[in-house]
């Protein structure tokens, strides 16, 4: 007999609770075999691709695109085993009922066996045990004997009101109404979703009628602009003033301006990130340090090396090379504190984290062993994890595990800044831009190339001093690259 298990939102590591289900790759009937993906979530740190334990014919999914689910929510149910004709469960039209009748209890109360799935939570993470037991879904009927009914799955609707492309929309080709929406980014189809845009009736200019984000930003400016339109035909014969001057003494104030205030949800990543930094700046008393630099020779030095052919080097790579040698030297800073254990926990090995900007927002991927890698190998690292940050590729053990972050906020054209400490670790290291500046260079004014360097760091693992040495340290790497070479 057919046995129908519930597969929940599994447990997505680093204290993540909830997902927000972006797209099904399964439908209700089909057949799905151990370990295949059949759902992609999003966190508040990766998109990522759900495996199913169990192996069988998917017989409900709770939760329509667009949902928020809690780790531990259904996702959907699957018939496993033979149903009570004897054939493979999905095989025939009624498979599916029959396999959820066979999954009800006898009449003495007994309980099959639990059939067993891989007990991989995510490829490539989780436990590799089976589960024990799995809790049977029961189709909804009226409560017997005091058990109750088994949940509804979510009915999966287009939400009502949902905006049509607005006029002067690109044009291209339109998908069919009740055909696959031509999109592949997850980005695209967030974006449209967050905004209320229905991608069924949006022309892509891609090729084959392809949606690109460029299509659903000028669909959502031409949108706009007609909400604007219509929002001031609307209200401005109301717009009146609560007072005359005259009458007050004052000035008069409108009142047409009322309803201009958006909220915005503070969830997904935009939430995680807030939160952890409310968190870094309650724990940790963090101090900052600066220092000016003269890198005109680092970027000489890169010249050199990138002129003598091979793999070009980029400066986040010399930069994180410095990082690594300057923490072997000043170890106090690639640290985080045990506040429950009143402990300072150093750590042997560098994972550097890096600040990458994306189009979901700010994440802070992380080189695993960067201690180990010459500027070839970290300058690959840093292209791939970047790459995947702005497809948001990136997995839950890409994002986390750091012990000391590198931020070059000089890409946003900015010289200074003071970091905030990437909870938990101890310290940071901030770049600003490099640009030719006014310098006294061997007793005479000269224009050098001269960056900004900051440390923020926590004063509860080292003093002023330790932490002026490494800034120090990573000053003179920057100015005579021999430096590190003499020192490593």
């Amino acid at each position: 007999m057919a046995q129908v298990l519930e597969f929940k939102l599994p447990d997505l590591g680093e204290g993540l609770t909830e997902a927000e289900i972006v797209r099904w790759l399964v439908e209700v009937g089909d057949v799905v075999a151990v370990d295949q993906p059949v759902v992609e979530v999003e966190t508040a740190k990766a998109m990522v691709e759900v495996p199913c334990p169990y192996g069988g014919v998917v017989t409900a999914r709770f939760g329509a695109e667009g949902t928020e689910l809690p780790v531990g929510a259904p996702l959907l149910t699957v018939a496993v085993g033979e149903t009570a004709d004897g054939r493979p469960a999905g095989d025939g039209s009624g498979a599916g009922t029959a396999a959820a009748d066979g999954a009800r209890e006898g009449a003495s109360g007994g309980r099959e066996p639990a059939a067993e799935g891989s007990g991989n939570v995510l490829v490539g993470y989780g436990t590799s045990q089976a589960p024990a037991r799995r809790r049977r879904v029961r189709p909804a009927a009226p409560a017997v004997n005091g058990r109750s009914r088994a949940p509804e799955p979510v009915r999966e609707t287009r939400p009502a009101g949902t905006p049509q492309a607005a006029p002067g929309a690109r044009t291209g080709r339109t998908a069919p109404a009740d055909g696959p929406v031509p999109v592949i980014s997850p980005l695209v189809r967030r974006l449209a979703r967050e905004n209320g845009l229905d991608l069924r009736k949006l022309a892509g200019s891609g090729p084959d009628g392809l949606i690109l984000r460029a299509d659903v930003e000028h669909a959502l400016r031409a949108a706009g602009t007609q909400d604007r339109t219509e929002t001031t035909a609307a209200t401005a014969p109301a717009a009146t003033t609560t007072a005359t001057p005259a009458a007050t003494g004052g000035p008069a104030r409108s009142t047409a301006g009322a309803a201009s205030v958006t909220r915005v949800p503070l969830k997904g990543i935009r939430g995680a990130v807030a939160d952890k930094l409310s968190r870094s700046r309650t724990e940790i008393p963090d101090a900052t340090c600066w220092v000016d630099a003269d890198a005109t020779e680092l970027m000489r030095t890169r010249a050199a090396m990138n002129a003598a052919g091979g793999p070009k080097i980029s400066v986040l790579a010399l930069l994180a090379r410095i990082c690594t040698a300057a923490l072997a030297r000043f170890p106090e800073l690639n640290a985080s504190v045990d506040t429950g254990a009143r402990e300072i926990v150093r750590y042997a090995d560098v994972h550097l984290g890096f600040a990458a900007q994306t189009e979901r927002g700010l994440v802070v991927p992380v080189v695993r062993d960067a201690h180990t890698r010459d500027a070839e190998s970290l300058t690959a690292e840093f292209a791939r994890l970047t790459e995947a940050a702005r497809a948001g590729t990136l997995t839950p053990g890409e994002l986390t595990g750091g012990t000391f972050t590198l931020n070059n906020y000089g890409v946003f054209g900015v010289d200074g800044s003071t970091p905030i400490i990437n909870h938990p670790e101890a310290a940071m290291l901030g770049v600003g831009r490099i640009v030719p500046k006014p310098w006294v260079h061997e007793g005479e004014l000269a224009v050098r190339q001269v960056v900004q360097l900051s440390l923020t760091f926590d004063h509860r693992v080292c003093d002023g001093g330790t932490a002026g040495g490494f800034l120090r340290y990573v000053a003179d790497c920057v100015e005579q690259p021999a430096v590190l070479l003499r020192t490593v």
